[in-house]
């Protein structure tokens, strides 16, 4: 497909081929894309999703954010984990998003990546949210089509758990170029993530490859690495889905902190630079 292609054969001038598959009878992928705001131009659009909550899915969803960013990258964070939205407090974001006449607008981080989220669109950020799934997969929808992100070279888009309405609504409705699939060391989320990675691939949408949270924890005063979690699963996963592993986090307190006081882009860790690297080699 050539780099040029918007996924809309209506519109697209690229003439890479695709719009001849597009015209089949049976329905592809692109046919359900949702048209991006006219004041948005995103090169890449990457999804981070996990197969069961508690793995750390945002953490890894604003580190990467924060690595791609230091690497020179124009980078967006699209939070469609409506009810559970944890993107703002990572960046220290408070307060409501701005709107002009062609949409909302994102807010930027102190280093100049820009951010919706639900909870940058309602007064009181500890309300709860309790819609149903087409409600809360129309307002994720939304965040593509009515938000002017302006010139973006990775936008990465921070999922709900699980396989459900609103996983299904981005890959069908955004122009994925690949997803991360985030995972930890128990082997019950190692069933729960083959169920993501079929999901994935059953939507032919590639897996840029795994990320393995809470994998181990250096002792302070002795060195030793100790498995909190039991031994990684993620081996026997990554071989059955001929997947990369890209990079496996420790649980790491100050990272935790940085997260819980808004401060993730002063946190040096280095823990995803395997995964920055596999997302720039995108095409």
């Amino acid at each position: 497909m050539s780099e040029t292609c918007t996924h809309h054969c209506d519109t697209c001038s690229a003439g890479c081929g695709q719009e001849q598959q597009h015209n089949h009878a049976e329905p592809s992928k692109y046919d359900f894309l949702a048209t991006p705001n006219e004041k948005a131009h995103v090169s890449r659009v990457i999804g981070v999703m996990s197969g069961k909550g508690g793995v750390g899915k945002s953490l890894v969803t604003a580190s990467l954010a924060v690595e791609l960013r230091r690497r020179g990258h124009k980078v967006a964070v699209l939070d469609a984990d409506i009810t559970g939205p944890s993107i703002p407090k990572a960046f220290g974001l408070h307060g409501l998003a701005g709107a002009n006449e062609f949409g909302t607008e994102p807010m930027e981080t102190k280093t100049g990546i820009s951010v919706i989220s639900l909870n940058l669109l309602i007064e009181n950020e500890t309300d709860p949210v309790i819609w149903r799934g087409p409600i809360i997969a129309d307002l994720v929808r939304q965040f593509w089509t009515g938000v002017t992100w302006g010139d973006v070279d990775y936008m990465l888009v921070d999922l709900p758990p699980g396989t459900g309405d609103v996983p299904l609504t981005v890959f069908q409705s955004l122009p994925l170029d690949g997803v991360v699939v985030v995972t930890s060391p128990q082997e019950l989320v190692s069933m729960i993530v083959t169920k993501a990675t079929k999901m994935v691939q059953m939507l032919d949408i590639p897996v840029v490859g795994l990320v393995e949270n809470y994998s181990m924890y250096k002792c302070p005063h002795c060195g030793k690495m100790h498995s909190v979690f039991g031994e990684s699963q993620l081996e026997e996963t990554a071989a059955t889905w001929n997947l990369p592993i890209l990079d496996r986090l420790p649980i790491d307190p100050e990272m935790a902190e940085a997260c819980d006081t808004g401060t993730i882009e002063t946190f040096h860790g280095g823990y995803l630079t395997k995964t920055a690297d596999a997302v720039e080699r995108l095409k």
